[in-house]
Formats: C-alpha cells, structure tokens, sequence
C-alpha cells in the first residue's frame, strides 16, 4: 500500500471511531460494519471452536469445546483430532478452552491446555495440563494443576485462559463457576487469576502465601468470568471480564488487586422488578480495583489481543476483543494504564476468540456449532477512496 493509502486507512479507522467516550471509564464508542474497514475471509468452519494459537510453521492450533484439538493450515485444511489431550467434561460453557505455547516451544515442544476436568457425579473442575506436540501427536500429557474443589454439572464461568508473562510466569483465569462468592474466598481458586511456575507451582514472590499449594498460586481476586487475557507491548497483564446484567470490564491485572466481584459490579443482578440491583457500583468500593473500561448494556466479552503488527500500522498498541452479546470486534485505545473504546466493527455474529497472526493479519473465532474462522486484512480500495 502506498503512504498516501495508509494515512487514507488510517483516517478510516478512526472516523468515527476517533470521537472516543466522554467517560474513559463506561464504553460509549461508535460502531460501522466491519466490512467497511475489513476484507473477511473465511478460512475454514469448526464445532464449537473456542481458542486458537499460531505454530511456528503459520499453521493454528484450535480447541474445540466438546474435547478435539486440531492443526488448520493458512489454506483452511483442517487436520483429524489430535491425539493425546486428556477426556473433558463437555457441557454448557464447559470443554476443551485455551490453549498456549510455552515460550521456548521451538526448543521444547510444549503445548499447554486448559479445560474443564471431570468429576464424580457429573461435576468439574478447572485443569492445566501440558505435553509434547511431536509428529502430529500430544505426548506425556500430564495435568500441572488443577482445582481439586469439583462443581456440579452444568454450572459454568470454568474461564481457563492461559498467557506466558514475558517472565516466563504461567498465568491461569479461573472464574469463579456461577457462584459469587468464592471470588472474595482466600480458600478457593474460583474467581482468581492465577500465577504459576511452567511446571504449575506457585511463585515464592506470590502475594498470599499461606502453605496451601492450591491458593498459594493466587495472584489476584475478586474475578467472575475472566474469559480474555493479554500482554499488552510494555509486558503489563490484562483482562476482561462477562459482568451480570451489565458491568463487562477490561483490568490490568495488579499483584495482590482485588477486584470487587461479588461485592461490587457496574451491572445488575439478573432478573426484574423491585430491589433486583442489590449491587453497589465500583466507586462506591474505593478498596476494589476499577475497571479501565466498563460495558453496560454488556457486550460479553471473549478473547483478547493487542495488535503489534505491520499490516494495520493505525492500530499498534490497541487492544482487541471479541463480543459474544456484541456480535463484533471491539478496539480498545490504550495510552500506558489508560484506556477507552474507540470503536466497535460488527460482525454480525457471535466472536469467540481474536488473534494476530505473524504476518498481521486479525484472525476471528466465530462461536458456536458451525463457527467460522476468518482471517481480517485492510480492505484497500475503501482505504484508498479515503472512505
């Protein structure tokens, strides 16, 4: 592309959505439909997928919720189940959820995954495992920690997203499984963020060390349904969050921070009529961590990604997340601990889960049975016109 073309793109990626909220708190940002500022392919369609990372071959590995992994080539050519991944227990937000590549996977080989791990009479668990992925296979899987506190079938919030620190730390979202108040519990796990070892052990630098292998990996509290985590350029950890009626949020996650949930939320208990929000806003709770960004009427927020490529210079540094309740892909204007929603590119659909691939381009995860993969490059000619 041409400078003059890329200062037309840029133009059109921040018109409208350079008029950022008035409230750098509560999102507020305009939405145009992606196909405005994108050229959509899709590359392949899964069951159910819900995570996605690129090998360093340009292949991606994917989950798929009811328990299959899989290889997809940059052509769409979707390889038969991996062997080796451990059962799962497939139900309702349940499954087979993120998977990782350790830092040093050209060297090692090391896959990590999460998932829901099942129990007696129906109930899971969150689980962390890893193996060798050698010759098309998962090898020596074996579980590095788990939440050995099991829930009964059918509730969810598991969240399970994994993201190496440039450290090299592990850090693990665990929600906190529809039941509130294991979130502000130093006893569980539920509704934590998690830091570990690459061997899943916690770290002596941890912040609530009290002898209890489990709970000595908490890093921080007061979490929900924490299904999207991300590096951002400078190193620091962030998160979203699935609010109740309401009161998504976008975090940096602090050493030792607790967050509020189920004390505090910027949404609403579920449910109408008289005294149904019993739920004090954040800023009533000066003690709790604040969102950056807060949703409400929620969008239901899945997957996270800051952009750091060179196929879209106007987007270096922005953070992007998909929208289940949206229906879109949200971008997040970052400026050190500061942030705003500048825009929302609807999708129409459901997305799961956003990642940048090496040569740039976005990649989406559209959820559901038949959920398409699709591949985001700029689309020149509307560039071009300056439109």
């Amino acid at each position: 592309m041409r400078p003059a073309q890329w200062i037309s793109f840029a133009l059109l990626c921040l018109l409208p959505g350079a008029a950022m909220a008035a409230n750098p708190g509560h999102a507020e940002a305009p939405t145009v439909a992606a196909s405005s500022v994108f050229r959509i392919k899709t590359v392949a369609t899964l069951n159910s997928p819900w995570a996605m990372v690129f090998l360093p071959d340009g292949r991606l590995l994917v989950t798929q919720k009811s328990g299959e992994l899989r290889t997809v080539d940059p052509e769409g050519v979707v390889s038969d189940p991996i062997q080796g991944i451990p059962a799962v227990a497939f139900n309702g937000q349940n499954g087979l959820l993120d998977v990782a590549l350790h830092p040093k996977f050209a060297e090692n080989r090391l896959v990590y995954l999460s998932y829901a791990e099942p129990g007696p009479r129906g109930a899971s668990g969150l689980a962390v495992g890893r193996g060798r992925f050698v010759n098309g296979v998962i090898k020596g899987f074996e579980v590095i920690f788990r939440d050995g506190e099991k829930v009964g079938a059918g509730a969810g919030h598991m969240a399970g997203r994994l993201v190496f620190g440039l450290d090299g730390v592990l850090y693990v979202s665990s929600g906190e499984r529809q039941m509130g108040s294991p979130a502000q519990s130093m006893t569980s796990i539920k509704g934590k963020v998690l830091r570990l070892t690459p061997t899943g052990k916690p770290l002596k630098s941890n912040p609530f060390l009290d002898g209890n292998p489990a709970t000595d990996a908490i890093w921080t509290l007061g979490h929900r349904n924490p299904l999207g985590m991300a590096l951002d350029p400078a190193g620091r950890l962030w998160q979203h969050e699935n609010g109740p009626q309401g009161g998504d949020e976008l975090n940096i996650v602090t050493r030792g921070a607790n967050y509020g949930w189920p004390v505090v939320s910027n949404g609403t208990n579920y449910g109408d009529g008289p005294g149904v929000d019993t739920i004090p806003d954040h800023d009533t709770h000066p003690e709790f961590a604040a969102p950056k960004v807060w949703w409400n009427p929620s969008v239901a927020p899945a997957g996270l990604m800051f952009y750091t490529g060179a196929m879209f210079p106007a987007f270096n540094g922005n953070a992007f997340l998909g929208a289940l309740a949206g229906s879109a892909l949200i971008r997040v204007t970052v400026d050190g601990e500061v942030a705003t929603e500048t825009v929302r590119y609807d999708m129409g659909t459901r997305i799961r889960e956003v990642e940048q691939a090496p040569d740039g381009a976005i990649w989406l995860m559209e959820d559901g049975g038949s959920g398409r993969l699709m591949r985001l490059t700029p689309r020149r000619s509307s560039a071009a016109a300056g439109q």
